[in-house]
């Protein structure tokens, strides 16, 4: 993994100012001579910069997005916790943690520090932008704010906007987070327990009713206690206690809450989706209670070069991650 650092204070869109940045990213590929093979990924809220460490089958060697061919980018967001400034950083004026301190950040504050990054990675186009779910909601502002650089789009279980329901969501996380003993202690564990609440409060979005029975139904009918639909949200809280921080995700959530393209645009979200001329690719999934396909529907809709496909998953919305065969054959075939 690199980092890049920018020295130079960083505007939030709240008015608040990081005295600097620091981007974790990772390449893999090379960038060709006329600099238009560039394929950018951007991740959801719990991943990281390597996306062909969490889209496995459809980016890395021999997959459809091959460093073979392509120069493939990946970056942190700010706010997370692998690399880039965010809570865990520190406060150069306190020399401490920023920890609950750090401030609030937009989904375009994050794509602006994207913009950052490729500016020093030094190219002015990137061929295919990418994303799903929260990476989807970086891929539409990216193509409002540099329409000149994104040629092209993929995006996958995504929408324009926060929904009503995708904010209510988050909010129960939070609440969850919040009620624990530990949160906002100046200490790195701070909200573990909460976190771990939080977590099985998403998978319940992330697949649905179909997934949970077919995988997580007992077959002895004697038992009253000890579930193994418990048991799974239990490991699935336990495993991203260990990986992830509190204050990331309570701080991404809040990112993603304030997701709303037309905000401060001088329009309705159809008039923005309208002005988005980049040939697009989308794809949703029929069994995504999170991010349903009506969102995705809503988008190819309005934006006059995009085309739309449904695929069948039993995984909910953590399909766009699992079903990188689907995936693959569409996305191949638009390329």
């Amino acid at each position: 993994m690199l980092v890049y650092t920018h020295h130079q204070p960083f505007q939030l869109e709240n008015g608040k100012i990081l005295p600097g940045l620091e981007i974790a990213y990772k390449t893999i590929g090379t960038l060709n001579a006329s600099k238009d093979n560039v394929v950018w990924i951007c991740h959801a809220l719990t991943a990281n910069a390597d996306a062909a460490d969490w889209w496995k089958g459809l980016v890395g060697e021999g997959c459809l997005i091959d460093p073979q061919k392509y120069f493939i980018v990946g970056a942190n967001i700010i706010g997370s916790c692998y690399g880039s400034t965010g809570p865990l950083s520190i406060d150069p004026q306190t020399k401490v943690p920023y920890y609950a301190s750090f401030p609030t950040v937009t989904i375009r504050d994050i794509v602006a520090a994207h913009i950052l990054l490729r500016k020093h990675l030094g190219f002015n186009s990137i061929h295919l932008l990418m994303g799903g779910s929260m990476g989807g909601y970086q891929v539409l502002e990216w193509a409002v704010m540099e329409p000149s650089v994104i040629q092209k789009m993929f995006l996958i279980a995504t929408s324009p906007s926060e929904s009503a329901w995708g904010v209510a969501v988050h909010t129960a996380q939070r609440l969850a987070i919040e009620a624990d003993q530990t949160w906002q202690d100046m200490q790195p564990n701070a909200g573990a327990s909460g976190l771990k609440a939080a977590r099985a409060i998403g998978m319940l979005t992330y697949r649905n009713y179909t997934t949970f029975q077919e995988k997580q139904t007992d077959p002895d009918p004697e038992k009253i206690d000890d579930f193994k639909a418990s048991s799974y949200l239990h490991y699935q809280g336990d495993k991203l206690v260990k990986r992830f921080n509190a204050y990331s995700y309570w701080l991404l959530t809040k990112a993603m809450d304030s997701h709303h393209l037309a905000r401060g645009r001088g329009g309705d979200l159809i008039e923005v989706l309208k002005s988005i001329q980049q040939p697009t690719l989308i794809i949703g999934i029929n069994s995504d209670i999170l991010c349903p396909l009506d969102e995705q529907q809503f988008m190819a809709d309005h934006m006059p070069n995009a085309e739309l496909f449904a695929i069948d998953s039993t995984y909910g919305h953590d399909g766009f991650i699992i079903e990188t065969k689907q995936i693959t054959e569409l996305l191949a075939g638009w390329i």
